[in-house]
């Protein structure tokens, strides 16, 4: 192990990209320093090492029952997101945390993502990364975490970079481009349609549709199925239905799957919103593309879908199609992508250039403390 403390990482529990992205890190941390993930959950880490520290702390963002009523409606200052008045669960938490600051006495903390945390590190005199997101962030919370902090960790390439950020921001971010996600190996088409038993003739239209919001809306795709007849539209998670829509027979909607690889290995066109672990995986794959972005917080998703128009790694709808001749539009411009270059996106060894970027970073600040004496905690 090396000298200068263990590094926390601080994982938002609802989501699995971050989980991933966590448990990847940690994972190529794990050799060079001490690792401790502190999350609302401990059974969202796939394959962590056995020297990994999983601490429980109670959510930051889900009521108990026990908050205090009469300070809901208090308002909150421009440079939190998440900070409401009398909670005792976010006192527990955040006091879990601090304890811990103290005991460890850690050379790193990770926020992936929370302004608030990233603020309290800064405020207990730790040093701390924090995850950055596309979106709309420049308000005072996210700027006054992004500002304090010492480095930026961006789970996707720089040249998904949005242009709006700062020059002192860009300066200070690691782009670790697929970072957590298994984009290596991707079955090829004949391959991965063998497993799943379709025809290799056959046209296939993959929609991704991911469970971070009410699900994708069906009657677009019938109109979509429909105008094409002699190709096969399937569906893999939530989808949401409405009253006057008339399924066409060649759309299939097959839920959740455990192997979301193999059917976009399969597939020959997508669509999808633009969540970050399905814009990866997208992209390692490489396929002729059509995204039309979710609602999010701080328009995640509509920041994303626009650099990836911009890059022309995906022809890019604000809404979904309302008649055949908009899919139309759509898919030729879909046509026109070259997917080599959607695939050179991704790195080949992100998890690993994070960690030694991040243990560079612990050495550079702790540089000169490698001799002082142990700091003695009384109690």
């Amino acid at each position: 192990m090396s000298e200068h403390g263990p590094i926390g990482y601080f994982v938002h529990h609802q989501g699995r990209g971050h989980a991933e992205r966590a448990a990847a890190i940690a994972n190529a941390l794990i050799e060079t320093r001490g690792v401790t993930l502190f999350c609302a959950r401990d059974d969202i880490f796939a394959a962590l090492d056995e020297r990994i520290v999983v601490q429980t702390i109670p959510s930051l963002f889900e009521p108990t029952g026990q908050e205090a009523p009469a300070m809901a409606a208090l308002p909150a200052p421009d440079t939190v997101h998440c900070a409401p008045l009398g909670w005792p669960s976010i006192t527990q938490a955040f006091a879990a945390i601090a304890q811990w600051f103290a005991e460890a006495q850690p050379a790193l903390f990770i926020t992936d993502v929370s302004a608030e945390l990233g603020q309290l590190a800064r405020l207990c005199s730790v040093p701390h990364v924090a995850v950055l997101q596309h979106g709309e962030r420049s308000d005072p919370g996210h700027m006054a975490a992004y500002d304090s902090a010492v480095g930026l960790l961006a789970p996707y390439s720089e040249r998904l970079e949005q242009h709006d950020r700062p020059a002192a921001m860009r300066r200070k971010t690691h782009y670790a481009s697929g970072v957590g996600i298994d984009c290596s190996g991707f079955p090829d088409r004949a391959e991965a349609r063998a497993k799943l038993g379709i025809d290799l003739q056959e046209d296939l239209v993959l929609v991704l549709a991911g469970g971070g919001g009410e699900g994708t809306p069906s009657a677009p795709l019938t109109l979509g199925a429909r105008a094409e007849p002699g190709s096969r539209w399937i569906s893999i998670g939530q989808v949401r239905s409405e009253w006057h829509e008339t399924p066409p027979g060649n759309l299939d909607h097959r839920g959740w799957v455990d192997n979301p690889r193999d059917w976009i290995a399969a597939a020959d066109r997508v669509v999808s919103s633009c969540g970050n672990t399905t814009v990866q995986m997208v992209l390692a794959a490489g396929k002729p593309w059509v995204v039309i972005p979710e609602w999010r917080y701080f328009d995640e998703q509509f920041c994303k879908a626009e650099v990836l128009d911009r890059e022309g790694l995906a022809a890019v709808s604000r809404h979904w199609p309302s008649h055949p001749a908009a899919w139309e539009r759509l898919w030729a411009a879909a046509r026109m992508i070259d997917v080599e270059n959607q695939r050179s996106i991704i790195a080949t060894n992100p998890s690993e250039e994070a960690a030694e970027w991040l243990d560079g970073l612990v050495r550079e600040l702790w540089q000169g403390t490698e001799n002082r004496p142990a700091l003695e905690i009384v109690a």
